[in-house]
């Protein structure tokens, strides 16, 4: 993982404070990481992963696809809505309910509406 890390920090052109700036920890933790003499918590590696949008199974093995799946990144969205937001929770969840020719009729009127001028 330290390999990737460092491939990461360097693709993105940022020194190693930079990175560490970007997903909240010191330079000289990542400096001890990267040297191999710091491991990383579960939770730090979610924030990076989600700071650079990268794959966590990617990360953590090199397995897979670096970039992260825009649909893990909808259901994470969706879960944070679902928390943080009830109005739109509700709405959500509303939609789902509605039967297909509701759901037609529904994205009819959001087309006509965003396209007011």
């Amino acid at each position: 993982m330290r390999n990737r890390i460092i491939e990461l920090r360097k693709e993105q052109g940022l020194s190693q404070e930079a990175f560490a700036k970007k997903v909240g920890l010191s330079r000289n933790f990542i400096n001890q990481f990267e040297n191999g003499n710091r491991n990383m918590s579960d939770r730090t590696i979610s924030d990076i992963c989600n700071t650079f949008q990268i794959n966590e199974e990617w990360l953590r093995t090199g397995k897979g696809m670096k970039e992260r799946s825009v649909d893990l990144d909808y259901g994470k969205i969706c879960a944070k809505i679902g928390i943080t937001d009830k109005k739109a929770k509700a709405a959500i969840m509303k939609y789902y309910e509605l039967s297909p020719e509701d759901k037609e009729l529904f994205w009819k009127f959001a087309e006509r509406f965003l396209n007011m001028k």
